[in-house]
């Protein structure tokens, strides 16, 4: 199972890139495989300013609909439309390819309350 030592996690299963204000997110590997083949994946909240842990859009696969919470609070600033056409991104590049959205994160300090990856492998039993 591939868990990049540069990234964070939470435990809903979300990974987090940072550079500088802007955060990358996605679900991680372990997730997509628990989930299955991925066939939509909705953002609604696009431009919208979210609190750490709410809702920000669904991911739907072949068996179940799951929802996705947000990291760290922040505005949603953009929505990788590729996954629109190719939802498997997330499925075949979870950590490239399959991210989801980036946030200009409002309070930087929020990052010190997500996972290493070695919380994440201990969460998980990796």
């Amino acid at each position: 199972m591939n868990i990049p030592a540069e990234l964070k996690y939470t435990k809903d299963h979300e990974w987090i890139k940072i550079d500088g204000d802007i955060a990358t997110v996605g679900i991680t590997d372990f997730a997509q495989g628990e989930l299955g083949d991925i066939v939509y994946v909705e953002v609604e909240t696009l431009d919208e300013t979210l609190e750490k842990d709410e809702v920000f859009g669904t991911v739907e696969a072949v068996k179940t609909v799951s929802d996705l919470f947000l990291p760290l609070s922040g505005e949603i600033v953009e929505f990788n439309e590729a996954l629109e056409d190719e939802p498997e991104k997330v499925n075949t590049d979870p950590y490239g390819e399959g991210w989801m959205i980036k946030i200009k994160v409002s309070d930087t300090s929020e990052v010190d309350t997500l996972m290493s990856d070695e919380d994440y492998k201990a969460l998980i039993g990796a």
